[in-house]
């Protein structure tokens, strides 16, 4: 698994969590419902970043920041779904 450097992108109502790499993005993006309260919308993975572990790395970005910031993710996204019910150390950060 390559180490991979999440950074983030955060706006009032909507923000992403993103891996850049040879011109590439993987991300993950989600949506601000209340201050405490973000929607997991939609996690893209390029098929170059395939088997690299990038998703789960956003993945894991989005529960460090929820943990730091107070907020807790609702999973609509199939793969953060999958990725809470894999790591049931992540359930305080998700609803």
């Amino acid at each position: 698994m390559a180490d991979h450097v999440v950074t983030r992108e955060h706006e009032a109502a909507r923000g992403r969590f993103v891996i850049r790499r040879d011109g590439e993005e993987a991300e993950l993006t989600y949506s601000v419902t209340t201050p405490t309260l973000f929607i997991a919308d939609h996690t893209g993975v390029p098929d170059s970043f395939r088997g690299t572990g990038a998703g789960l790395a956003l993945v894991q970005a989005m529960v460090d920041a929820a943990r730091k910031d107070g907020f807790r993710i609702v999973p609509l996204c199939p793969f953060v779904k999958a990725q809470a019910h894999k790591h049931p150390d992540w359930a305080d950060a998700f609803v």
